[in-house]
């Protein structure tokens, strides 16, 4: 347009004239060039960080076998390298070097020290859990009593997505900082333990076969390491058990336990075994005025009654 408007000879004077333009400041000279070559170089570190990463996720990954958590801290890694890469490409290209940078870093410090210290820390904590793999995306995890899944390991915070579809956001530093449960971290296996109580009197040697016929018979619960049954307690109302087993796959342990309690109450009802309910004795030590007077009046219509309305 310039060109046409006979500002310029030609067109490529006209563009040199315009990525010529620009500012200085405290002695570095910006100009429209030097930011589009600036651009262009964070671009290129960005589409090779995606290169990188679809070429592993395609070619690398499923051969080798990698697991998708450890995959996707792999890929998050590359990122945050290519990203800073570029970066430092683009500031090269500025002509902004470390001592020009100085002024920017004291800027960013007071910055942290007044208001950005929890997401400095935060990300930091991301690079933590990153490099240490202690928890990647699919663990399961359980954090203060909520048991939940790994979706999405983020620069601030994760996302936990609870077995009711709800999704919790944790910042990363409590994940580093706190206590966290992790049910995968190595493997899935997970050992079952379920309370049995059956009735005094009962045969102690019977229930014990029958608990393990149950996990012999169920094809999902391991062999190794063999599951086995305590008596533990004497307890208020019943003889206190306990059946422990491993299961391969932690995504079925709420499954297998349901089958198992259903074959407990199958052969303890074939087997005349009983499971007791709570039992408690009532003593009474005092009685109100008006309670007894009524109790009383109670008493005197039952003996006054006929006998035939008694048996009624």
């Amino acid at each position: 347009m310039l060109y046409v408007w006979g500002l310029f000879d030609n067109s490529s004077h006209a563009a040199t004239a315009i990525l010529a333009l620009g500012v200085s400041f405290q002695g570095v000279n910006l100009t429209i060039g030097l930011l589009v070559s600036a651009i262009v170089a964070l671009y290129l570190a960005l589409f090779a960080s995606w290169l990188i990463q679809t070429i592993l996720n395609e070619e690398v990954y499923p051969r080798k076998k990698v697991d998708r958590g450890v995959g996707i801290s792999i890929n998050r890694l590359i990122s945050y390298a290519f990203v800073v890469v570029g970066i430092s490409m683009a500031f090269s290209t500025l002509g902004i070097g470390m001592q020009n940078l100085t002024v920017i870093i004291g800027a960013l410090g007071v910055g942290i020290g007044f208001g950005l210290q929890n997401i400095v820390n935060n990300f930091a904590s991301g690079l933590i859990l990153l490099f240490e793999r202690s928890i990647k995306v699919g663990d399961v995890v359980q954090i203060n009593g909520e048991w939940g899944l790994i979706k999405n390991l983020g620069l601030r915070a994760t996302v936990v997505e609870t077995f009711d579809r709800s999704e919790l956001i944790v910042p990363n530093s409590d994940l580093v900082s706190a206590t966290v449960t992790n049910w995968t971290l190595t493997d899935r296996q997970v050992r079952l333990i379920i309370p049995v109580g059956v009735a005094y009197g009962s045969d102690v040697d019977l229930v014990t076969r029958l608990l393990l016929q149950i996990t012999e018979e169920n094809p999902v619960v391991m062999k190794f390491p063999a599951p086995i049954v305590l008596f533990l307690n004497f307890g208020a109302s019943s003889l206190d058990f306990e059946l422990r087993c491993w299961v391969a796959d932690i995504d079925k342990r709420l499954t297998i336990k349901d089958e198992i309690n259903r074959e407990i109450d199958r052969l303890f009802r074939e087997h005349n075994i009983e499971i007791p309910f709570s039992q408690h004795d009532l003593h009474i030590r005092s009685i109100d005025t008006p309670a007894r007077a009524a109790l009383s009046e109670i008493k005197s219509v039952d003996a006054t009654a006929p006998a035939s309305v008694v048996s009624k």
